[in-house]
């Protein structure tokens, strides 16, 4: 029996899972667990690169003590990048994407370069302000030396990988993100990357997931579907071709599979966005804020800071219109669920996906003040769960109306994957939202899709579809 052990680290904490297959099933085993958070450099939010780096090896180290280990995929968020100069060190910080320095960079390259409708109908990405086209354009503008400097460029886990094996190694999901790949070739747009003054020496060949990186202390390491939602999507164990997904994290990324990218006016002014999935799939999908939000909310009752040092006043500020807000008292997400219940009859909600709520000073206080043009604003903690609560439930019933018009199919059920699975109470508010039925889980969906492509290169099934069978039992 073959033990692989999928990494998979989001925005808040990354941990280490074995998997193995017993009896035509996966079986799960958490190993080790780690937070991840942000730090101020430079004047920008970043990831603490060094800290992600030691917290890979020693949940890696901890695993092949314990077990004899077949290979090692890791899995991370997208968009984000590091540079390697000619030595192969780092020559940029990891600036993570909810930072501001990307503000009108969109704007600019629409007047400087193209139309946006034009990017679109190139990449089939959709617009976002953390894509990785407008951090190089910000980074460009800013600190043009680094991208002078500049050899190498890494997706986050690709860096990973880097320090693991020391070899540099382009994966095609996770790159995809980066809007500078041409959507129907599945290669890097040299066209557009020229266009945009960025040097082309740094974009290194692509590799599909299954290659070999390399290996670390003896271990082979293997690109899986390296974005995590690209990940997510293999671990979907859907009934039929009508299911829609949800991966349900820090963000909700809400779509289906597709063969073919859609880059139409329609899909373009909906801001659907085509991400690359594995073995040339693509993932068809509208990104919505997701539970970004209540973590943040219940970071802030706890008072507990995700970047070091930022939003002090402008929290304690928005706390004090919580009327039965208890400092010192650490609220769970199951205690904030029970309190939304208590406050069914508070019916006003927001738009989740207002770039307010990307990166505030502090959530609450954006919440509230939203909430606040629209009707009442919420004047306790069940309110101000109930307004997050609906208004993520009545999002992906908008998006999978769009889906619908979009892709001509009528859909009939929502599978949700991801530790938003867990949620009853948003599983039932979208359940009720949607009018579809909601299957809920696989939760450690990520790393079981991380774990398929790892047991397929391994020889343990033929195929996704006989994979998916196993996630089913």
């Amino acid at each position: 029996m073959k033990n692989y052990l999928a990494i998979d680290i989001g925005a808040s904490s990354g941990r280490h899972i074995l998997g193995t297959v017993k009896d035509g099933q996966i079986c799960l085993e958490e190993i080790y667990r780690f937070d991840n958070g942000q730090v101020r450099r430079n004047g920008h939010d970043c990831w603490d690169v060094e800290k992600l780096v030691e917290s890979v090896k020693a949940g890696i180290d901890e695993a092949i003590s314990k077990y004899e280990i077949e290979s090692i995929g890791i899995d991370t968020w997208g968009v984000d990048f590091v540079l390697l100069d000619d030595r192969g060190e780092p020559c940029s910080d990891a600036v993570a994407y909810r930072d501001d320095r990307t503000k009108n960079a969109d704007i600019e390259i629409e007047a400087q370069i193209l139309p946006f409708v034009d990017l679109y109908s190139r990449t089939g990405i959709q617009k976002a302000s953390y894509n990785t086209i407008y951090q190089l354009w910000a980074l460009k503008k800013e600190s043009p030396d680094q991208l002078e400097k500049a050899s190498h460029f890494l997706m986050m886990p690709e860096y990973l990988n880097y320090r693991l094996t020391g070899n540099i190694v382009h994966e095609y999901t996770d790159s995809s993100t980066t809007a500078l790949l041409d959507a129907v070739k599945k290669d890097w747009d040299f066209d557009l990357i020229e266009k945009l003054g960025l040097p082309k020496r740094i974009f290194g060949k692509l590799e599909m997931p299954g290659a070999v990186v390399g290996e670390y202390k003896g271990v082979k390491v293997v690109l899986p579907a390296m974005h995590d939602t690209a990940s997510a999507y293999l671990a979907v164990p859907a009934r039929d071709d009508k299911a829609v997904y949800l991966s349900s994290g820090t963000w909700s990324l809400l779509g289906v599979e597709n063969t073919s990218p859609i880059t139409t006016s329609e899909s373009c002014e909906a801001n659907f966005t085509n991400e690359g999935g594995a073995w040339g799939r693509y993932r068809y999908l509208k990104n919505i804020m997701g539970l970004w939000m209540i973590q943040s909310i219940r970071r802030e009752l706890n008072q507990v800071e995700y970047v070091e040092g930022k939003g002090g006043d402008a929290k304690k500020e928005a706390l004090l219109k919580i009327s039965d807000y208890e400092q010192g008292r650490k609220y769970s997400f199951a205690e904030l669920e029970m309190m939304a219940r208590g406050a069914a009859e508070y019916n006003v909600t927001i738009d989740v996906n207002e770039q307010r709520f990307m990166n505030p000073e502090s959530m609450i206080g954006e919440v509230l003040a939203a909430a606040a043009a629209e009707g009442e604003a919420p004047s306790t903690i069940g309110e101000l769960m109930q307004c997050v609560y609906n208004s993520l439930a009545e999002c992906y019933a908008a998006a999978i109306s769009t889906l619908s018009f979009i892709t001509g199919k009528t859909y009939t059920s929502i599978n949700i994957v991801g530790g938003g699975s867990k949620d009853k109470y948003l599983n039932a508010l979208t359940a009720e939202a949607t009018g579809l039925e909601v299957f809920a889980g696989p939760t450690e969906g990520t790393a079981i899709g991380n774990l398929i492509v790892q047991m397929i290169a391994g020889g343990e099934f033929s195929d996704l579809e006989e994979a998916r069978k196993a996630i089913a039992r």
